[in-house]
């Protein structure tokens, strides 16, 4: 799995960097389902979060979050992004 982290319209701190990597471990069960996984935030006024997984099958999956505090909206988006990845692979796995 190929992991991409870019900031739009900012430039992310290295606390923010880190916080994002030790985030996405958490989907590191999933690294043989998807080929990359990419991430943009960005921040006017509140931070966004935009993850898009590609999967290997060729399914794509996007899950976005938003909030004033940037732990919040990381957390926000890698509850859904895991709930997402494992529908996903319930319905492959079903088939």
């Amino acid at each position: 799995m190929t992991k991409t982290v870019k900031a739009v319209g900012f430039e992310l701190e290295q606390k923010q960097s880190d916080m994002i990597e030790k985030k996405l471990k958490r989907v590191d069960y999933a690294d043989e389902l998807i080929v990359d996984l990419i991430t943009q935030v960005k921040h006017d006024k509140q931070y966004a979060f935009d993850i898009t997984a590609n999967f290997r099958w060729g399914a794509q999956a996007h899950v976005a979050a938003e909030d004033f505090d940037f732990g919040a909206a990381l957390n926000k988006v890698m509850d859904v992004l895991d709930n997402k990845i494992k529908k996903e692979k319930d319905k492959i796995q079903g088939k």
